[in-house]
């Protein structure tokens, strides 16, 4: 991605906001398609240049409504919103959060519900993440409106939700909450949603259902669907469902099975763009590595599995 003048600026030479605004949304194409092919370490390097390039995306909301349409401030929130995914899933949790306010607090000033929802239940998943389950619940119940939410949207919710709820060891309503996201995924998406639920299907919701599953350790019901969503094409972060598949395997104690899967994993580790993903993969290899109860070739594995994840000798093994 070029160097651009940042959206919105009036001195000569810049564009005016009609450019600036599909400069933004040009932007976001760039990113989710970066993303998508290699991760977010590989998109880093232009989120740091629009960063750069582009001052509304860090100045105050106020001072950037003053001399912006709706359009661009739209752009602008949508552009933000993929930012702080980026940053999420680059393991820059506090950078995300800051952007997430920043994409809120446009999307309201203009008036951009879908994206206000989004990001919402972004900041939700980053509470999760960081340990924080009453905050992600927080989140992703601020995203309810007036009117009932469109179906895709509906069903993030009760994902958002369900995670959240195992995490604080409610397991029988996590299983609701993740039947419910089932059962209303199969609804199908309506007129209502927006266009960033695309990527909201039939692989996402069975990894995430695995996931939650997994968090609860019944082990028996969440490794197959982690398994199908694992091995199911898709977008370079869904490698996440495969390092929680990983992650179960260990806590099922299936040694022959998470030794297989290290095999698999070990030789592309590198390449893995998701901080998230490689973070999770060295816990579980350090758990691996230092259980008692692993056979010599399982622990032997984790070793050389930690070796290969960027960054795994410097992992935490909470």
């Amino acid at each position: 991605m070029s160097p651009a003048p940042g959206p919105g600026a009036r001195t000569p030479g810049v564009p005016a906001p009609a450019d600036a605004t599909a400069f933004a949304l040009k932007a976001v194409q760039d990113l989710v398609a970066l993303d998508a092919a290699h991760g977010a370490s590989a998109a880093l390097p232009a989120v740091r240049e629009l960063l750069r390039a582009v001052p509304q995306l860090t100045d105050g909301p106020d001072a950037t409504a003053r001399d912006a349409d709706g359009e661009l401030l739209a752009a602008l929130a949508e552009l933000c919103e993929v930012i702080g995914w980026i940053l999420f899933d680059a393991g820059r949790n506090d950078a995300a959060h800051r952007m997430n306010v920043r994409a809120l607090s446009l999307a309201e000033h203009c008036g951009d519900r879908a994206t206000a929802r989004l990001v919402l239940l972004n900041d939700s998943m980053l509470h999760a993440r960081a340990g924080r389950p009453v905050a992600a619940l927080d989140a992703a119940a601020r995203v309810a409106g007036p009117r009932p939410l469109p179906s895709l949207v509906a069903t993030l919710v009760l994902v958002r939700r369900a995670h959240a709820t195992a995490m604080l060891g409610a397991g029988a309503e996590a299983g609701r909450l993740i039947a419910r996201a089932r059962s209303r995924f199969l609804d199908g998406a309506s007129r209502h949603d927006p266009a960033w639920a695309w990527w909201i299907d039939q692989a996402e919701l069975t990894g995430h259902h695995g996931w939650v599953l997994a968090r609860l350790h019944d082990w028996d019901r969440a490794i197959p669907l982690l398994h199908e969503a694992a091995t199911a094409p898709g977008p370079s972060y869904r490698h996440l469902f495969t390092a929680e598949l990983l992650a179960a395997l260990s806590g099922a104690r299936a040694w022959t099975e998470a030794e297989r899967l290290i095999a698999e994993l070990a030789p592309r580790a590198g390449d893995i763009g998701s901080v998230r993903t490689t973070e999770t993969l060295a816990r579980t290899a350090i758990r691996l590595r230092d259980c008692a109860a692993a056979p010599v070739n399982v622990r032997d594995a984790a070793v050389f599995l930690l070796e290969s994840v960027p960054g795994g000798q410097d992992a935490p093994s909470r």
